[in-house]
């Protein structure tokens, strides 16, 4: 199953430091497979804002080197990226297919470049007109406003048929993509004011309200998306959750896991007034403890609370020494690819702000600690070995299989109460793949990680090129996936563009409907996380 923002799936710097809270532990000292490095992931970062200040140099070069990846990804005449270019940066090397996500990431990175002084004002407005001139002319489902997934980066033309072996193309509409690319329009319309209205018209059209299915659960959840034509999926759903005048053929499955990347689209829908409030509340931080499911991960623990009329579960799964709320898959950007534009941490500090910074030390420790690997960072990314894989931490993900961390899928079968008997911890891990654009994630979070990190994989691989970090190593066998995705690449730019701004990216995204309606909800929401030491952000 590949990654949402791909396609689809079917089933930030602050200025300020960070401290270190004691609170109880949730399940005594940390389990390792013996001899873990002496630097643990529960060890607090010093301030982060004084860290950050004295690695300005290599930040700055780390971003410049990014944006050129994206220089040469996208097509001059259109103002498009590409979604993928060799390590070499050649024309003839990029991909001839595009995505709203890759053209929402360039706009925020434009605006990233542009902001950290990589480029001057002049011409990050020229590029980001011409591309949203593009976008302008794209052929969209128009009673939605919603575009279409696969676009020719050249000609402008909806796919039809894949470039790459000619296979037929549905004409998918994601709600994750499409959250994505509204995103982009968002930052470029609030950071050029020349660019404003044209901007905006495109986004005022898009109704998230579309995906939106009220009937499911308390709250509502969201679907994958819709095709417009019969897909000839058993799964499909029709309806017309918008008064778009006709069903469409909606996904199978709906968005029911509330820590991932998905969320964007909610967020925007419910700051538009297109979703109700409610929605927040709709999705599963994890499914109650029930046998019925129990092919998810392991049983969690919480407690039940009741917001906005909604009974949510608040529950979390086991980790070693902490309980944190999992992702779907196990992956760094399904929990860390939205607080690069919405301040969670902050507008959520007994929710997001307890959670996220867990979630990376997780990442931290299966690292380091469990599969000892010697590096960390497990993200959907291209694999090393040819194609595109989801890569994560399998135990940070609620999805039974989950996303794992290795070439070999190497995976634990955990107990689930009585319900599930649980299969022996694995001894040994195999070829751990890393992606670097996981350590730019975890930037915020844990710094001084994240770039010791980072650096090794530079020391140890060739794993940086003309475009900065090539996109995934496989650290056992030293194999390097040397390309470059636009997806990838616009979370480095926007990780790395809020470092050396003081949080442009997110001033730009999270102010007017967001603010007025997306934080008084996380305000409210109270998570069931703990760990023995947590490392949280201060004000």
């Amino acid at each position: 199953m590949r990654n949402s923002v791909r396609t689809t799936l079917l089933a930030g710097l602050v200025a300020a430091g960070l401290v270190v809270t004691t609170v109880p532990a949730s399940a005594g000292p940390a389990r390792g497979t013996g001899g873990a490095p002496p630097a643990s992931s529960a060890a607090a970062e010093p301030d982060t804002a004084r860290m950050l200040a004295k690695k300005r140099p290599l930040l700055r070069r780390y971003a410049r080197d990014t944006w050129r990846s994206f220089e040469a990804m996208v097509v001059p005449r259109t103002g498009l990226p590409t979604d993928n270019i060799g390590g070499a940066l050649r024309p003839a090397s990029r991909a001839t297919y595009t995505s709203p996500t890759n053209i929402g990431a360039y706009l925020w990175s434009t605006v990233a470049a542009r902001d950290a002084g990589l480029i001057g004002k002049r011409e990050a407005k020229l590029r980001m007109s011409r591309t949203i001139r593009s976008v302008g002319r794209l052929v969209h489902h128009e009673p939605s406003g919603m575009f279409y997934n696969w676009y020719d980066p050249r000609t402008l033309a909806k796919l039809t048929t894949w470039p790459e072996n000619g296979d037929p193309v549905k004409p998918f509409l994601s709600s994750v993509d499409n959250g994505w690319l509204a995103t982009g329009l968002l930052v470029a319309a609030r950071a050029e004011p020349r660019i404003r209205k044209q901007a905006n018209a495109i986004r005022a059209r898009m109704d998230f309200g579309c995906y939106y299915n009220g009937a499911e659960g308390q709250g509502g959840q969201i679907r994958g998306g819709f095709w417009d034509e019969d897909p000839h999926d058993g799964a499909a759903v029709t309806g017309d959750y918008c008064g778009m005048g006709g069903d469409v053929w909606y996904t199978g499955h709906h968005y029911g896991a509330f820590n991932t990347e998905p969320r964007m689209a909610s967020y925007l829908g419910i700051a538009a007034g297109q979703i109700p409030r409610k929605h927040y509340f709709g999705t599963f931080r994890t499914f109650p403890p029930s046998c019925d499911w129990s092919w998810t991960e392991t049983m969690p623990t919480g407690t039940w609370r009741t917001y906005e009329g909604v009974d949510v579960f608040e529950g979390a799964l086991p980790y070693r020494d902490m309980k944190i709320v999992p992702t779907w898959g196990g992956s760094m950007f399904e929990a860390l690819m939205v607080p690069l534009f919405v301040p969670e941490e902050r507008w959520g500090k007994r929710s997001w702000g307890r959670n996220h910074p867990l979630y990376v030390r997780g990442q931290i420790e299966h690292g380091l600690d469990e599969a000892r690997y010697g590096y960390w960072g497990f993200s959907p990314s291209n694999d090393p070995a040819g194609g595109y894989r989801e890569y994560g931490v399998d135990a940070l993900g609620l999805d039974g299989p989950g996303y794992t961390s290795d070439q070999e899928r190497t995976t634990h079968e955990q107990p689930y109460g009585d319900c599930r008997e649980s299969e022996p911890a694995p001894t040994e891990y195999g070829d751990g793949v890393v992606t670097p654009h996981a350590s730019f994630l975890a930037l915020r979070y844990a710094p001084g990680r994240a770039l010791r990190n980072l650096a090794k994989l530079r020391r140890n691989f060739d794993a940086y090129g003309k475009g900065g970090f090539h996109d995934a190593i496989a650290v056992r066998s030293g194999q390097v996936s040397k390309r470059y995705l636009s997806l990838d690449q616009g979370m480095i730019m926007a990780a790395l563009g809020n470092a050396l701004t003081g949080d442009d990216l997110r001033r730009y995204a999270a102010r007017g409907g967001l603010a007025k309606r997306v934080r008084p909800l996380m305000r409210q929401e109270v998570f069931s996380v703990s760990a023995r030491t947590q490392v949280v952000e201060a004000r």
